[in-house]
């Protein structure tokens, strides 16, 4: 082990104030690490997962009594460095002048009225994204719930030098040296914290946990009914995978001991890729959005002094994510899916594709704040349309926001009568431009869609 670059790494999270157990959880990756552990599944070692539980199919009793129960947190440390976007993701306008934050508050209390539940909503914010997002939150004075903070902190680990596992220093920005550990530091941050404890005393019993910036992920009573009726401690959503999500993480069986494991891009080895991205042999794709028997969660992390002892996964980037030739850098960080891997009795459940509607990059943004989306009457992202949503692919001139915005000035296109759109080159939009069909919009020098323009085919 590189015992000096771990004491020096461990020495500045104390030195930072992060608690006791997240140091752990760190020094338990660094040893992972430094073994060689890949934090790789291979194919060979896992069966595709067969037919699982629909949500659609779920009869239950007295849903609203398990919502009564409930809790929403809301994973939000993202800050969208993919898009050039600065602080949160989630403070970004999507539709009708509101953010993520806006339509998932607005979610909340809109399910609370209803239905006569108090459902807190609490983020789990990044160092990076707290002062912003509880600025928003402000505007929603109501949120509070029996002295319940709206959010706890994730915490914070050193990015490490890929040259020698030590911490990296950055003096042109001294945050930039440090990162979350993944979501997966759920289960540490809200042990540490107190608030599961709290949550518990208050009598919580189930968590909804989906990341904030997936608004299809309402809270739906039904799960936490079929959970209390059968005793299950913990479910993991799954849509069916299309040949968009081809890279995106799956649940598959284990043969060792036919248990339910997560395997994200991160964890596949180079000559697996074809066969991680097939999608009629690995069928559905994790969502993200899991629900936690607070009770077991607690029990399970007492035996196990704190920790779920989580697969590590060894993200390698820059220590500036936004300069490619800035230091390269080793994070450590953990997956909260892969908790269906530790906690016994975790069950799958197949869900609607409504609920999968993330804003990972700009073509998914344009998505968004197209037509073929609109807000419900509980703020819910409804479609307008009867046939699968349109693919949208965009070059590089879109893929930082500002770039984005500056090529629709006037809004996105109308995107009601497309099947696809594809944009190749340096294209900027006009008002009220309407896509029919497959479009390819290809250009080798800056160009101008005139006003009105209906764009069908290809468009050279």
């Amino acid at each position: 082990m590189s015992e000096a670059g771990l004491r020096e790494a461990v020495g500045r999270m104390v030195a930072a104030g992060q608690p006791d157990l997240a140091v752990a959880a760190f020094r338990a990756a660094y040893a992972r690490l430094e073994s060689a552990e890949t934090g790789h599944l291979a194919e060979a070692d896992l069966e595709p997962l067969g037919e699982v539980q629909r949500l659609d199919d779920l009869e239950v009793t007295d849903p609203l009594a398990a919502l009564a129960r409930t809790v929403v947190i809301r994973p939000n440390g993202g800050l969208g460095t993919s898009m050039g976007i600065e602080g949160p993701k989630t403070a970004l306008p999507l539709r009708e002048g509101l953010t993520f934050l806006d339509v998932m508050a607005r979610q909340v209390l809109h399910l609370r009225e209803e239905h006569g539940v108090p459902l807190p909503l609490i983020l789990m914010n990044s160092f990076r994204t707290r002062e912003q997002s509880l600025a928003i939150l402000d505007g929603y004075p109501e949120l509070a719930v029996d002295s319940l903070p709206l959010d706890f902190l994730q915490n914070a680990e050193p990015k490490l030098r890929v040259e020698d596992l030590a911490p990296v220093d950055w003096p042109a920005d001294r945050e930039l040296e440090w990162c979350p550990p993944g979501h997966g530091d759920l289960y540490v941050a809200l042990q540490s914290t107190g608030l599961l404890q709290a949550l518990l005393a208050r009598g919580f019993r189930h968590a909804f946990v989906a990341n904030a910036d997936n608004l299809g992920a309402t809270c739906d009573p039904v799960i936490p009914a079929w959970m209390t009726a059968e005793g299950i401690p913990y479910v993991a959503e799954v849509c069916d995978r299309t040949l968009n999500d081809r890279k995106g993480g799956h649940l598959a069986v284990r043969r060792a001991d036919g248990e339910l494991v997560l395997r994200d891009s991160a964890q596949v080895a180079p000559e697996d890729v074809e066969h991680f991205q097939d999608v009629t042999r690995h069928r559905y794709f994790h969502t993200n959005n899991v629900w936690i028997d607070l009770e077991v969660l607690a029990r399970i992390l007492a035996e196990r002094d704190g920790l779920l002892g989580l697969p590590v996964i060894v993200n390698r980037k820059t220590v500036d994510p936004t300069r490619p030739e800035s230091t390269p850098v080793i994070q450590l960080e953990s997956a909260m899916g892969a908790a269906i891997g530790v906690i016994p009795g975790a069950r799958v459940l197949h869900v609607p594709r409504r609920r999968f509607r993330p804003v990972k990059a700009t073509n998914e943004l344009l998505l968004v704040r197209s037509d073929i989306y609109t807000l419900g009457e509980g703020y819910d992202v409804v479609s307008t349309i009867d046939h699968p949503e349109p693919s949208v692919r965009l070059s590089e001139h879109y893929r930082l926001l500002g770039d984005f915005e500056a090529r629709f000035p006037f809004g996105v296109p109308s995107m009601r009568r497309a099947t696809s759109l594809v944009v190749e080159g340096d294209v900027t939009f006009g008002a009220d431009v309407v896509c029919s069909g497959d479009v390819l919009v290809r250009s080798s020098a800056p160009r101008e869609i005139p006003d009105g323009a209906v764009l069908s085919g290809e468009c050279p």
